[in-house]
């Protein structure tokens, strides 16, 4: 659903995303009415007027149209450029190609500047890859198991074959969406910038992975980077749901129901590397790979806001607040998302367009949400800014609303609790006490994390090592996930790991 309006998509709030708990998906499907789709009206799923459908064969060397190229950057915050990282990538490709099936195909990379763990190809041979993706790799064969699995589609061609099939003109028959992406900050973003990336069939799914190991292999590459990988994936994708979360969002599509299920392909990945690596183990080049990712950026972009701990900064639009006591926040696609730990309250934060001749209190009681109590609402000034509140009431939920005016945008508050006592109530007010301008030196310190790899002295530990991360939430099982450790691996001197820092 279209929360944030045209107008100001381009300064989204949020680039990741999460699974939805109770009182947020109440938030959502209070919100969900009042919305409109994000795909075109009238158009099959994902498809955009105007886009003339693919050559049956892929072109050599074939650069994307600058309006395809364009749509990606957009819902990925941009190219992340680094001439260290791109000579890795650019090096890995070259090697694949040499080793494929049709070394004659030319392949282009795009490093996309996002947090989401995600790669996916065109038709064309253009290849793009999340440096959050990159991070979340920890040697060169696991990233060119990557890198193989999306040319692998290309090779078989199978976004000619679905096309034949559906006879779709649209992008959705252009672009490749592989199932290594991240099910919700994926699906989101690209939804957002009204591109729907077509699925593959689990045939098509397990083909590929074939196909890659085995040109990963030939390449030369450790082929059991594939199934190391999506071994990191699936801890990832458990991390990120966080206890008690389940992965649900009203507004996305069932992104993996067409996808085999992690496990299911970790099996068929050590199959086709049992196969692929009979004449001896490849090369998985960690140190190479993690001198290259050294100093990457993790996580948010600050210039798409970020949170550290309980608060939300947004540097470019120049605002902050922080979420009450006991609240983790996730920046997703749509809007910055709170859950209280102990469970039964949960908070909602957006932007939306409201036209200046029209009151906050108007806005409020226009109708954009059900069951406002009318003698709730009020107006109110927060920080100098204008503002209203109110309250609404749903048949298990109770709301605690506010819209702030900073500048042309109005920002919205939206707390839920399934009880709401004068104590709760005053914590959601002093919460949103807190929003206000940030000042120019606050924006200006405001600086992303980033990657730090690290030599382990003796007497490191993964909690120790886990102690100098600037992540304070589950920072031992994130540094685990981020450097590939199983729950009971040990460290030993000498090793080299990535650490978050900021």
């Amino acid at each position: 659903m279209a929360i944030v309006p045209a107008a100001v998509r381009h300064r989204k709030l949020a680039s990741a995303g999460a699974g939805l708990p109770a009182a947020l998906v109440a938030l959502a499907l209070l919100l969900a009415g009042c919305s409109s789709s994000l795909l075109t009206a009238g158009a099959p799923p994902g498809a955009l007027p105007g886009i003339v459908p693919p050559l049956q064969q892929p072109p050599q060397a074939s650069a994307p149209t600058s309006r395809e190229h364009q749509r990606i950057l957009t819902a990925y915050n941009g190219a992340y450029e680094d001439p260290k990282l791109e000579a890795l990538l650019n090096g890995t490709v070259a090697k694949l190609v040499a080793a494929s099936e049709r070394p004659e195909v030319h392949y282009r990379v795009t490093i996309l500047n996002s947090a989401s763990v995600n790669a996916f190809a065109l038709p064309s041979g253009q290849l793009y890859v999340t440096r959050g993706l990159i991070a979340l790799a920890n040697d060169t064969s696991e990233l060119a198991s990557v890198l193989s699995h999306e040319m692998s589609h290309v090779i078989a061609r199978h976004a000619a074959t679905r096309e034949d099939q559906a006879r779709q003109v649209a992008l959705v028959s252009r672009v490749v969406q592989d199932v290594l992406s991240d099910p919700e900050t994926g699906a989101l973003a690209l939804a957002k910038s009204k591109i729907a990336l077509a699925s593959f069939s689990r045939a098509q799914e397990f083909e590929a992975d074939g196909i890659g190991v085995g040109v990963a292999a030939r390449a030369g590459y450790d082929p059991y980077g594939a199934a190391r990988f999506l071994t990191s994936m699936g801890r990832n994708a458990e991390l990120k749901s966080g206890p008690g979360q389940t992965h649900i969002d009203p507004r996305a599509p069932d992104f993996l129901s067409s996808h085999p299920a992690t496990p299911e392909r970790i099996k068929n990945a050590q199959a086709s590397a049992q196969q692929a690596n009979a004449g001896g183990a490849g090369e998985r080049d960690k140190a190479t790979y993690l001198a290259g990712i050294d100093g990457l950026v993790y996580g948010e972009d600050p210039s798409e806001g970020f949170v550290r701990g309980r608060r939300f900064l947004h540097p470019r639009l120049g605002f902050t607040f922080l979420a009450p006591e006991g609240f983790t926040l996730d920046n997703t696609a749509q809007a910055v998302l709170g859950v209280k730990e102990s469970g039964g309250q949960a908070l909602r934060f957006d932007v939306v367009r409201v036209p200046a001749e029209q009151t906050l209190a108007e806005y409020l009681s226009s109708g954009w949400i059900e069951n406002i109590d009318p003698k709730s609402v009020e107006e109110v000034v927060i920080n100098g800014l204008p503002a209203a509140t109110a309250t609404a009431k749903g048949d298990q939920w109770a709301f605690r609303l506010y819209a702030v005016r900073l500048g042309t945008d109005v920002y919205r508050f939206i707390f839920a609790t399934k009880r709401m006592t004068a104590e709760t109530d005053r914590v959601f007010r002093e919460s949103v006490g807190t929003f206000r301008r940030m000042t120019l030196a606050e924006s200006q310190a405001a600086k992303p994390l980033h990657i730090k790899v690290v030599t382990v002295a003796p007497g490191d530990t993964v909690e120790r090592l886990a102690g100098r991360m600037a992540i304070a939430d589950r920072a031992v099982e994130r540094l685990r996930v981020l450097n590939g450790l199983g729950p009971h691996d040990h460290l030993s001197a000498g090793d080299q790991v990535k650490i978050v820092v900021e």
